[in-house]
């Protein structure tokens, strides 16, 4: 038999905090209203968010650490917007940012769905901000969600089994 861990949607009773770049407000604005629209379908209360506003997108891990030190939250949703410029700044700041991001869940060990877009252009951002490609906010605030209730799953044994064959019937019927 196979051992299946899945998250769940549900916000319920969780703490949330998100980070979010100011800088290309414009695109991140949107993508905060999509990560907040997200929790609250989920049923993360209002109470339980909170939304911290940092310079730019290389701030996004320090301010994540910082958040997570006061031990209230279940997970973060970090959101920034970095648009590549004639230069190889853009670059430098989308890996420091990335590595960051990352490097502040695995240290603390809480799930941080990542919102931070990397894009060629202001049109693209746009995109992905709530248009043609959907919101990266709302998809990263999803994940931080499925996460938490992934890892809770591991803390507590939560797997369940399926058989192969129950496994493939449950695919076919998608």
């Amino acid at each position: 038999m196979a051992h299946i861990i899945e998250g769940e949607y549900s916000g319920k009773d969780l703490r949330v905090g998100i980070v979010v770049s100011r800088f290309n407000e414009f695109v991140t604005k949107s993508m905060l209203e999509g990560a907040l629209n997200e929790l609250r379908r989920a049923g993360v209360s209002d109470a339980d968010i909170h939304v911290v506003w940092v310079p730019g997108a290389y701030e996004i891990p320090f301010a994540s650490q910082s958040l997570l030190e006061s031990n209230k939250f279940d997970a973060l949703v970090a959101i920034g917007c970095v648009i590549r410029g004639e230069t190889s700044h853009y670059q430098h700041l989308a890996q420091a940012v990335c590595d960051g991001v990352q490097k502040v869940a695995l240290e603390r060990k809480i799930p941080i769905g990542f919102g931070v877009i990397t894009v060629e252009s202001m049109a693209q951002a746009i995109e992905r901000a709530g248009g043609k490609h959907g919101n990266k906010g709302r998809d990263a605030a999803k994940s931080a969600l499925e996460m938490v209730h992934i890892v809770r799953k591991f803390q507590t044994g939560g797997e369940k089994e399926i058989t192969f064959k129950k496994l493939i019937e449950q695919e076919f019927k998608k």
